[in-house]
């Protein structure tokens, strides 16, 4: 494992000379809060090599040279986040294979699955849910962790040709440009006017108050105890204090027994800063807007639908791949902007004439979309 300067700078001749860089992480968001990357592991056409970011010596050197690399990644949306809020690192271009997979109508794409499918080598399962911040890893994790990147460019390899073979390539390059962009729109922390949690479409303006106060309080809390807020205050209890508290109720008994007095008087504060809100300082946007349709609306809905899982269907794809429901609602509604953004080779099959028989190829020119169709698939498809 790599824990200092001098032996990430005997490795770096390794990757100057490979226009490639195969990367996998592993992090903690069970034990740290907001979480902590705390394993980097990076592969070459010459080797396998583990990084240690917890060892406290700078990789700046590593990712100034991984810049103009080509990285492969297995689910990269989860990853490149987690690189550009730790370092700020953003790649040129990356290859996703599990993207890819599921571009080509894969059902199985998670990666110990695919290496199997296609390169036959089975994958050890068991180190998923371990605790990366320790030191030493244990041998079973070591191997679980170089498994995670060693097999990635083979693998990429194959499935960029079906890729071609099936006239895919592009759609690939065009979702994986997008997450490149989309992670570098990430921030540290966590935007509390953001937040969504099940249960706040149903509270009034006050309650709305409450919550968002709850909810920083709940931010500045899990930040100091380096503990994920649903460990500081679970998220369904939330809801009820600032339910009962913006109606005037008394919310003491929901107020967790475990609370020691500091924590039980910060929330208190907070409730008391939410109650204390002018009505024009109420969190009104919070609110989700209705997905109310016009009947025009609803006759376009239907028929975008149909287009689209006809399509999902001709071409043994997901539905949500070509456009979420979301961004369905959005088009038959004519919204400002819902075309543009749509990927290019999704804004084709979606736009196609009725009648066409043929099946659609892919825009020429690819473009980054404002914004995605749909989430990257978790990370946890993994082994």
């Amino acid at each position: 494992m790599i824990q200092s300067a001098a032996q990430l700078a005997h490795w770096l001749p390794a990757l100057g000379s490979s226009p490639w860089l195969a990367v996998d992480t592993e992090a903690d968001s069970l034990h740290s809060y907001p979480e902590k990357l705390c394993l980097v592991q990076l592969a070459t056409p010459t080797d396998t090599v583990l990084v240690d970011p917890l060892a406290g010596f700078s990789l700046d050197p590593l990712w100034q040279a991984a810049r103009d690399k080509e990285l492969i990644l297995h689910g990269a949306d989860y990853d490149l986040r987690l690189l550009f809020r730790t370092f700020e690192f953003r790649p040129h271009r990356v290859f996703d294979t599990m993207l890819a997979a599921r571009l080509l109508g894969r059902k199985q794409f998670g990666l110990a699955s695919l290496v199997e499918e296609l390169l036959g080598v089975k994958l050890e399962k068991g180190s998923q849910k371990a605790n990366w911040a320790l030191r030493p890893l244990s041998a079973k994790m070591t191997a679980y962790a170089l498994d995670d990147a060693r097999y990635l460019a083979p693998l990429a390899d194959k499935l960029r040709e079906e890729l071609r073979a099936a006239g895919r390539l592009e759609w690939h390059e065009q979702f994986c440009a997008q997450l490149v962009e989309e992670a570098a729109r990430s921030r540290n922390g966590v935007d509390p006017e953001a937040w969504r949690i099940k249960g706040v479409n149903r509270l009034g303006p006050r309650s709305l108050g409450v919550a968002r106060e709850l909810w920083r309080w709940r931010e500045r809390e899990a930040v100091e105890k380096s503990r994920p807020p649903f460990f500081i205050l679970a998220h369904e209890t939330l809801i009820a204090i600032a339910e009962r508290a913006g109606a005037g109720a008394d919310y003491a008994a929901l107020v967790p027994r475990r609370f020691p007095d500091s924590r039980r008087e910060g929330l208190r504060r907070a409730v008391e800063r939410g109650l204390a809100l002018p009505d024009e300082e109420l969190p009104g946007p919070l609110v989700r807007r209705s997905h109310r349709l016009t009947g025009a609306q609803r006759s376009r809905l239907e028929q975008l639908r149909r287009r689209r899982d006809r399509l999902a269907a001709k071409l043994n794809l997901e539905a949500s791949f070509i456009a979420s429901k979301a961004t369905l609602v959005a088009l038959a509604r004519n919204e400002p902007g819902a075309w543009e953004g749509l990927l290019p080779w999704q804004r084709e099959l979606l736009s196609e004439p009725a009648g066409r028989s043929s099946e659609p190829r892919p825009t020429a020119t690819p473009r980054r979309a404002d914004t995605p169709p749909s989430p990257a698939a978790a990370k946890a498809a993994g082994p």
